[in-house]
Parts: C-alpha cells; structure tokens; sequence
C-alpha cells in the first residue's frame, strides 16, 4: 500500500511560510521561494550571534580603553596591572563600571596601578 503524503507534506509547507511571515514579494508566498529565504535567514542569524560577542567585546574594549585613558593609562597597562593584581573582573563588567560609575572606576585604576 502506498503512502500518501497530502498531510505532511501540507505541514512542512505551511510550516516553512509560516517562518518565512513578514518577507517580502514571492517569498511569503511561492514555497521554493520562502523555503530558501528561511535556510539563509537562519544561516545568517546563526553567524551573527557569534559575531554579535565579537563586536561587544570590542565596544567593552574601546569604552575602558576610554575611560582608562581618561584616568592617566592606557587599556592595555591597564589589563596588565589588574591580571598582576589579582582582579578577576572582566570586560563587560570593567564598561559597566567605566560608563555608569567613573569614580568607582578611577579607584580600581588607582589601585592596580603600578608607579
């Protein structure tokens, strides 16, 4: 007895321009069409939220590069003196600290800082 494939079949589409709501022209429309915007939409979703790390990290970076500037060092004699001292606050926190409490900031350099 064969297999009649109606119902899945029916499924995998709708489901497939289902996902592909919101597109424009053809693609919300015509399956082929729809079928390959999603698989390169998620392509490119998958790839730019590792990239999307990448670029924060280098906004953390360049704002206590910034702030570290501001208080009489550099980013990098700045990264070195917290690894010799011990800090174990990374870079996201380090931004968070230079943008929202600069004084708090201007304390951890002065404390690390090797003259």
């Amino acid at each position: 007895m064969r297999v009649k494939r109606g119902v899945s079949a029916h499924a995998k589409h709708k489901k497939i321009l289902q996902a592909a709501k919101g597109m424009q022209h053809n693609r919300t429309r015509s399956f082929r069409l729809a079928k390959q915007a999603v698989v390169r939409a998620l392509e490119y979703a998958y790839r730019d939220r590792r990239n999307k790390r990448r670029d924060l990290r280098s906004l953390w970076i360049t704002r206590i590069n910034a702030a570290a500037r501001e208080n009489g060092t550099t980013y990098g004699k700045f990264i070195a003196n917290l690894k010799a001292a011990g800090v174990e606050l990374d870079r996201k926190v380090l931004s968070e600290i230079a943008v929202k409490d600069p004084q708090a900031f201007s304390i951890i350099v002065k404390s690390v800082d090797k003259k």
